[in-house]
C-alpha cells in the first residue's frame, strides 16, 4: 500500500475514525451533548478529502485523462461516480445526525454506540459505492448492512427487537444467496473484478443461452436477490415495513435513504461494468422487478394507518421508479437523444427522493416525539398545532406524488422519458398508472391533519438542530424541482465515466 493509496481511500478512513473517535470520547467523558456535535463536526474531513479528490479529477479531465484512479488492484474506483455519491452519503448522514438531537432521549445510554454505529454504516457505503470486485462488494455490503441491524433494534422496545431480527436473518439469507451467486460468477469467468468479468463474457457470450452461460444466468439471478434485498425491490421488500415500523425513526431516515443511494450506485457500477455484455436479459428481469415493485408498494400503502409502515411501502414503490431508469440503459443507443439520462435520470432521482423523504420522516420525528405516536388518525388537526412542520410535511407529500415544483416531479419526467426512447414504453405507463395511485395514500395523509378536529391543542416543538435540518431538506426539495440543472449536470459528468456509457 502506497501513501497514494491512502490519500484515495481518505474519505472511508476519516469516517471510520470518527465512529471510534466518538466510542472513545464517550468512554472517557461522559458528556452526551457533545457526541453529535463531533459526529457532525467531523464529517466535514471526509467531505474535505472528497472534494480534493474531486478537484484533482476535475484537472485531470481537462488534460484529457480518464478522470479515475483504481485502489488495491482494482477492487476500488475513486471517480466522479464515486465521488457523486460520496457527498450525497455524507450530506445525508449530517442530517440524519441533526435531526436525531430531540429523539435521542429515548436512548440516553446508547448514544455513542448510535452515531458510531451510523458513521460505521456510512464507512461501508462510502466503500460500496467505488467497489468493482466482488469480494470488495461483498465486504462493503456487510459493513453497510450489519450497523444498520444494530441500529434497527437499538430502542430495545419489542417491535424494536422485531425489527432488528427480521432485518438480521432476511439480511443473512440475502448475503449468503448473494456469496453463492458470486461464486457461479467467479467459476465461469475466472474473475472477480467487474473489467474481468466483462471480459470473459465478451469472449464466452453465446447467443442462444439467456446471459450468454447458464452458471452466469444462475449467478446473475441469486446476485439479484441480494441486490433486491438492499434495494427493497418486489419480491425482496417483506423485512421493510416492519423494520420502518420498529426502528428509531433517524435510523429509517438513514437507511430509506443513504443505504438505498449506495445500492443504486453499486448496482449501476455493477452492471455498466461487468455485465454490459449480457444486457438484453437483465433489462428485462430489471423492469420486471420495477414494474412489481411500483404496484405492489402503492397497493399496499392503500391500507396502512401508520405513518412510518405507509412511507416503507412508498419507498418500495420508490424503488421501482428509480429501477425504471436502470432498466432504461439496457437499451441505450449512442445516436439516441437521451443516450445518458437512463443512468444519469437514476442520479437525479436519488437526490429529489433523498431531499422528500428526509423531510418527511423528519417531520415524522418532530410529531412522533411529541404525541408519542405514529398512527395517521393521531395527526388530526397537527397543522392547528404545528404550522410549519405540518407544511413541511405536506410538501414532503406532494412531493414524493411527483407535483410541480418538487424535485421528484422533474425526476419522473426524465425516468419516464429515457423509458419511452429505449423502448420500454409499457413501463413508462406503469409507472403513471402507480403514480395516480399513490395520490390516494399521500392526500389521506393530509386530508388528517388539516380536515380531522382534536380535542388536544398543545404546540408541536422541536429544537434548533431538527429545525434546520427540515429546513435545509425543505428547501433542498423545492430546488432542485425548480433549478434542477445543476443536480442533473452533476449526474451527467457522473456516469459518463462508467464504463459503457462514457468516457471508456
Amino acid at each position: 500500500m502506497t501513501s497514494y493509496d491512502i490519500y484515495l481511500i481518505a474519505p472511508q478512513l476519516a469516517t471510520a475514525a470518527i465512529a471510534l473517535m466518538v466510542i472513545v470520547f464517550d468512554l472517557f467523558f461522559k458528556r452526551n451533548k457533545l457526541l453529535p456535535v463531533i459526529a457532525f463536526v467531523g464529517l466535514a474531513i471526509p467531505a474535505a478529502f472528497s472534494l480534493i479528490q474531486l478537484n484533482d479529477l476535475i484537472v485531470s479531465d481537462s488534460s484529457g485523462l480518464v478522470p479515475g484512479s483504481s485502489v488495491f488492484h482494482g477492487s476500488l474506483m475513486v471517480d466522479q461516480f464515486s465521488l457523486f455519491f460520496n457527498f450525497v452519503v455524507l450530506i445525508v448522514t449530517g442530517l440524519v445526525i441533526l435531526s436525531s438531537n430531540d429523539y435521542l432521549s429515548r436512548m440516553n445510554n446508547h448514544r455513542a454506540e448510535y452515531f458510531g454505529l451510523m458513521l460505521l454504516s456510512a464507512t461501508g457505503m462510502l466503500l460500496l459505492v467505488g467497489a468493482t470486485e466482488l469480494i470488495t462488494i461483498y465486504i462493503a455490503l456487510e459493513l453497510t448492512t450489519l450497523p444498520l441491524v444494530a441500529l434497527a433494534a437499538m430502542l430495545l422496545t419489542a417491535k424494536s427487537t422485531e425489527a432488528g431480527m427480521k432485518f438480521l436473518v432476511i439480511g443473512a439469507l440475502s448475503s449468503a444467496v448473494m456469496l453463492y451467486g458470486m461464486t457461479l460468477i467467479f467459476g465461469f469467468t475466472g474473475s472477480t473484478t467487474l473489467s474481468g468479468i466483462s471480459e470473459a463474457l465478451s469472449v464466452s457470450h453465446y447467443a442462444d443461452i439467456p446471459f450468454g452461460s447458464y452458471a452466469v444466468l444462475v449467478g446473475m439471478l441469486l446476485l439479484v436477490v441480494g441486490f433486491g434485498f438492499k434495494l427493497s425491490a418486489v419480491p425482496y421488500q417483506m423485512w421493510v415495513p416492519d423494520v420502518y415500523e420498529g426502528a428509531p425513526t433517524p435510523a429509517v431516515a438513514f437507511l430509506s435513504v443513504a443505504s438505498k443511494a449506495a445500492a443504486f450506485a453499486l448496482v449501476l457500477r455493477v452492471l455498466c461494468s461487468g455485465f454490459i455484455e449480457v444486457q438484453l436479459e437483465w433489462t428485462i428481469l430489471i423492469a420486471c422487478l420495477a414494474a412489481a415493485s411500483m404496484t405492489i408498494g402503492n397497493l399496499a400503502a392503500l391500507v396502512q394507518n401508520n405513518i412510518k409502515r405507509l412511507l416503507g411501502y412508498s419507498t418500495i414503490a420508490h424503488a421501482g421508479y428509480i429501477l425504471i431508469g436502470i432498466a432504461a440503459i439496457g437499451g441505450n443507443s449512442s445516436e439516441s437523444l437521451f443516450s445518458h439520462m437512463g443512468p444519469s435520470s437514476v442520479l437525479f432521482y436519488l437526490v429529489a427522493y433523498a431531499a422528500a423523504n428526509l423531510t418527511a420522516l423528519f417531520s415524522i420525528i418532530a410529531i412522533g416525539h411529541n404525541i408519542n405516536s405514529d398512527q395517521i388518525d393521531d395527526y388530526s388537526g397537527m397543522f392547528r398545532r404545528s404550522p410549519l412542520i405540518s407544511l413541511a410535511l405536506v410538501l414532503s407529500l406532494i412531493a414524493l406524488i411527483g407535483v410541480p415544483p418538487t424535485g421528484i416531479f422533474m425526476a419522473k419526467i426524465h425516468i419516464f422519458a429515457s423509458a419511452i426512447d429505449n423502448h420500454l414504453t409499457w413501463l413508462a405507463v406503469v409507472g403513471v398508472v402507480n403514480s395516480v395511485i399513490s395520490v390516494y395514500y399521500y392526500v389521506r395523509v393530509i386530508r388528517v391533519m388539516f380536515l380531522s378536529q382534536t380535542e388536544d391543542q398543545s404546540k408541536i416543538r422541536m429544537s434548533w438542530a431538527p429545525g434546520i435540518a427540515l429546513i435545509s431538506t425543505s428547501l433542498m426539495t423545492l430546488l432542485i424541482g425548480i433549478l434542477p440543472g445543476v443536480i442533473l449536470n452533476l449526474a451527467e459528468d457522473a456516469v459518463k465515466v462508467l464504463p459503457n456509457i462514457g468516457y471508456w
